[in-house]
Order: structure tokens, then C-alpha cells, then sequence
């Protein structure tokens, strides 16, 4: 390394001299450092959102590419014993539940309030108790009850024959409304659903029907937190899903999680 020394200055400003372009080097480096610092930061951001770019993707693909059943246009869920349960989003889907998918050996859940689905559980009469108590949560679940934030509801469940669109005299059935004769059961679940993943794809009902199929799951409780950003809870303690199955599953209204599992 060569050095100038100016021979018409002192040793001493020679030294102070070199003693400031040493200083404005250190700054230069020190700024160096900085400036790369940040650049790796925003390379790991950028290599982040590309990697949850390409998860996107692929989940979009797998939905795209996943055939849909006939059953995913309404409320459904699998019991723990593995019947089918299928309910109503609105008073036109109750309508073709009832008139299209009832069968005789069916059972059908519902509630007194104004509003509630109709829930069906394919082959029911066969089902044991814990099916029928899980789908009568279901049924409270997306009943008014959750808006109104009850803790419990009223389910009544009745054999297919007891369903009728045929009113009293003088009275009206409206669309997704229908008149109950005979015997009614009576059941008064919590309301409480479980929302869980399994093989990358969401799946929801009563805790004991979604333990069933996977120990990754969250429980959602009546709360104040809108759907969208509750969805998005839910989808970071799951770790993944798709962000329009979890809220095509979740209650009209508010909601939180549950402190508990």
C-alpha cells in the first residue's frame, strides 16, 4: 500500500489527513453494511411472497382441479360415524333438500325459529345417538340462535313422513318452509363448530365428527369478529386451506375462537 506525504505539511496533518479519509471510508463501509442489510431483508420478503405465491397457486389449481360433489352447494358435514348431513343456506336450498334429497329412511332436524335450515341425515334412521346430536348442533349452529349469540338452542328432529308442505286450512307455507305432524324429539346442543384441515382441504361440523378426521382443527364460538378477518384466523392457526371453503363454512354473523380446544 503506497502512502503521500505531503512535504510541505507537519507529520501531523499528514496523519490528520489520512485520519479523515480513514473516518469517511469507516462511514462508507458502515453504510455499505447497512444498505445490504436491508437488501437482504427485502430479498427474504420477496422470496416469502413468491413461495406464498406459488402455495396460493397450487391451492387454486387443486380446487379448480378438485370435482365438487352435489352435496357442497349446502350446509354439510360427514358424522363421526360417517353419515351424510346435509342442511340448508336459505329457503330455496330447504325447499329442494326436502323435495329433491329427503328419502324415507332419512331423519330431519330443525328448529322453532323463524329462518332455520332443515338438516338431513342420509340414511339417519339407521344412525346412532351421537350422529343425531352432532347434526343437531349443526342445525343450531346456522340458526339464528348464532346471530342472536345463544350459548345453547332447541332441535327437534321427525321422520321423513312427518314433513309436509300441505298447511292447516287457511294458512300459507312460504319457500323452505314446511309443516311438522307427530312426534317431535327434542335435543339442546351448544353451539360450537369445529373447523379443521385434512389433506390440505377444509372440513367442519361438531368437534367430535371433525376429531374423527383430523386433530388440526380450531373451535369457533358466537363472538364479534366479522367473517372475513375470523377466516383468516382460522387459516393461520390451520397453517393452510382455502380462505373461501373456511368461510363458506362459518355461521352468518359474528364469531371468535375459542381460548380452548
Amino acid at each position: 500500500m503506497e502512502v503521500e506525504i505531503d512535504l510541505n505539511k507537519s507529520v501531523d496533518e499528514n496523519a490528520g489527513i489520512y485520519y479523515d479519509l480513514a473516518k469517511r471510508a469507516k462511514k462508507k463501509i458502515q453504510g455499505t453494511q447497512v444498505a445490504l442489510a436491508d437488501a437482504r431483508k427485502k430479498l427474504e420478503q420477496l422470496q416469502k411472497q413468491e413461495a406464498q405465491f406459488f402455495q396460493e397457486e397450487e391451492v387454486k389449481k387443486s380446487k379448480k382441479d378438485r370435482k365438487r360433489e352435489w352435496y357442497e352447494k349446502f350446509h354439510w358435514f360427514f358424522s363421526s360415524e360417517d353419515y351424510l348431513c346435509i342442511g340448508g343456506k336459505d329457503a330455496t336450498s330447504n325447499e329442494v333438500i326436502v323435495k329433491k334429497h329427503m328419502e324415507a329412511d332419512d331423519l330431519v332436524l330443525h328448529t322453532d325459529m323463524a329462518g332455520s335450515p332443515f338438516f338431513i341425515i342420509k340414511n339417519g334412521q339407521k344412525a346412532g345417538e351421537i350422529t343425531i346430536k352432532e347434526t343437531a348442533q349443526m342445525v343450531a349452529v346456522y340458526s339464528k340462535a348464532w346471530k342472536m349469540g345463544h350459548t345453547i338452542a332447541d332441535v327437534f328432529y321427525v321422520k321423513p313422513e312427518q314433513v309436509s308442505k300441505e298447511a292447516q286450512s287457511g294458512e300459507y307455507m312460504s319457500k323452505g318452509s314446511f309443516m311438522i305432524r307427530g312426534k317431535t324429539e327434542y335435543l339442546h346442543p351448544k353451539l360450537e363448530i369445529a373447523i379443521g384441515l385434512q389433506n390440505d382441504l377444509i372440513v367442519a361440523g361438531s368437534e367430535s365428527a371433525v376429531k374423527k378426521k383430523t386433530n388440526q382443527y380450531v373451535l369457533v364460538i358466537p363472538g364479534d369478529e366479522k367473517k372475513s378477518s375470523l377466516a383468516k384466523k382460522i387459516r393461520s392457526k390451520l397453517k393452510g386451506g382455502d380462505l373461501d371453503d373456511i368461510i363458506s363454512f362459518l355461521p352468518a354473523g359474528g364469531g371468535q375462537v375459542a381460548k380452548n380446544k
